[in-house]
């Protein structure tokens, strides 16, 4: 074949291949796997979440759910990647109030969760439980303060850390009573039950995940809980919010799905609609409820966008009257 006849041959087999990437290019999104960065480890509450619900939200979207878990720096890590990923759909954070609290406790951080992403929508939500030891003489939130009041410094209460939904709920329990409680910083959430059966710690506010067992199984007393209503699996435990009627106290832990911000309107209307018909099979209702969270979507992106803001200067406020630096 001399030179002309092969390059007309060659052009005669890109233009169909050119043809084909256009047209996979152009076709409704998705056209291919959509991954989702998980910002914790495997195995963890959310982890399980993600997954249990990925088959469901492939199913509505058309196209298999890959969970990729980008673990470190507290979440930071996997925000930064998603950020800077291709606006295209395929590459979605499994946001949280997490992100929102390490942006505020560290300005300095690479990433800004309120212009860096597109919000699609809301998927599950979960509370934090102020508990104390089973045998301990405090029966009520109003009791345990009393106590606390009395003894400046000698309260302590453990968390897992610096920024954690058990620490931010502590420090605002404090500031709202004008206590004088120590921190102790735990090496994980794990740690937060035995340092209060040893008697290390008075008082803690655990995850529900966390807590809910503990309380069933007798070893913790359950005296109030930081969700906006009741807890199905304790009836009887009132919400802080009724105790002390403060916004501050509703303080939920909660997850849904971020794109990165130029994400046109349109992919972030379709997977908003596909998360919340995901979210309507009741086994995986009954899977997040034994795991300490309850399913709760959201009625468009734009009401996911105006709750993530409203969240985050809540979450400033919440910082602020704790007087809680860096994390």
């Amino acid at each position: 074949m001399n030179r002309r006849n092969f390059c007309m041959a060659a052009s005669a087999l890109a233009l169909p291949m050119g043809l084909a990437r256009s047209a996979w290019a152009a076709s409704p999104y998705p056209n291919r796997p959509v991954r989702v960065i998980v910002p914790y480890a495997a195995g963890g509450g959310p982890d399980v979440l993600m997954r249990q619900m990925a088959p469901a939200l492939g199913e509505a979207l058309g196209q298999p759910i890959v969970v990729e878990n980008k673990v470190g720096a507290a979440g930071v890590l996997a925000a930064q990647f998603v950020a800077s990923a291709p606006a295209d759909g395929y590459t979605l954070l499994m946001g949280s109030s997490t992100h929102l609290i390490l942006k505020l406790l560290q300005p300095s951080l690479s990433f800004d969760p309120l212009k860096d992403f597109a919000f699609a929508g809301k998927m599950s939500t979960s509370p934090s439980i102020l508990v104390v030891p089973s045998d301990s003489p405090y029966k009520t939130a109003a009791q345990l303060a009393a106590a606390a009041k009395a003894a400046p410094g000698k309260f302590n209460y453990g968390s897992g850390g610096v920024g954690t939904g058990a620490h931010l709920a502590a420090s605002t329990f404090g500031a709202l009573n004008g206590l004088q409680v120590v921190h102790i910083p735990l090496r994980g959430s794990v740690e937060i039950t035995a340092s209060l059966l040893r008697g290390d710690t008075q008082f803690a506010f655990p995850t529900a995940g966390t807590a809910v067992p503990q309380v069933k199984g007798g070893k913790l007393r359950a005296l109030a809980v930081t969700s906006s209503k009741r807890l199905a699996e304790l009836p009887d435990v009132p919400t802080w919010k009724e105790l002390a009627n403060d916004p501050l106290t509703v303080q939920e832990s909660w997850s849904g799905l971020w794109a990165p911000a130029k994400t046109s309107p349109e992919i972030i209307s379709r997977i908003h609609a596909a998360i919340n018909t995901a979210l309507k099979s009741p086994d995986l209702q009954a899977k997040a409820r034994e795991g300490g969270s309850e399913v709760e979507t959201s009625t468009s992106p734009a009401a996911f966008s105006t709750f993530v803001h409203a969240e985050n200067g809540k979450w400033a406020e919440i910082i602020r009257k704790g007087n809680v630096t860096g994390a």
